[in-house]
């Protein structure tokens, strides 16, 4: 007995269903890449006065972060960071040019231990003020934030008025200069 035959034209379809996928395939990625996604968080905390918090020191021998400092008159970066973040370590240079340029840096340690924390800032350098420990993650939490890092610009009455998510770029630090300037007026 011989198998039977597909038909001419369901053959002509069998051969060419491969390349349309294809085409098409091809062509929602090229608009995906033209078009790309705005994945702009936007916090609904900037406006808001800073979360009231009282975090121990992260290191002995220097202040921990109470939220009361960051209402002194003076604009505060509020940088949320740990030592087992790669990105952390990769903004760690912006950080420190901020700190030269003047700018106040205020860090808060997540989920972190003393040793790990002290070879971090050996590796990368340390521009912070203070550092507060946040063993728990609820100050980072009740700041709105869902990772690490992520940097805030707090005016000096404690107001939040900008929020950075993810690592301070090279690119980026004259646009983190400028929110620290409108800040202060």
């Amino acid at each position: 007995m011989t198998p039977p035959q597909d038909s001419p034209q369901v053959g002509r379809w069998a051969i060419w269903l491969p390349l349309a996928l294809f085409v098409g395939f091809a062509a929602l990625a090229a608009f995906m890449l033209r078009h790309p996604a705005d994945n702009t968080v936007d916090s609904k905390l900037v406006g808001q006065p800073v979360p009231q918090f009282d975090l121990p020191p992260a290191l002995p021998g220097r202040p921990g972060l109470d939220s009361r400092v960051l209402g002194n008159g003076k604009v505060h970066l509020v940088n949320i960071f740990a030592s087992w973040c790669v990105p952390c370590g990769v903004e760690a240079p912006q950080l420190q040019a901020l700190a030269r340029a003047g700018v106040p840096i205020e860090g808060i340690s997540v989920r972190d231990t003393t040793e790990a924390l002290n070879q971090f800032l050996d590796r990368n350098g340390d521009p912070y003020q203070r550092i507060g420990a946040d063993d728990d993650g609820k100050v980072q939490l009740a700041l709105g934030s869902s990772g690490v890092p992520e940097t805030f610009v707090v005016d000096g009455e404690g107001i939040i008025r900008y929020q950075h998510i993810g690592e301070i770029r090279p690119e980026q630090l004259d646009m983190i200069l400028a929110k620290v300037r409108e800040a202060q007026q």
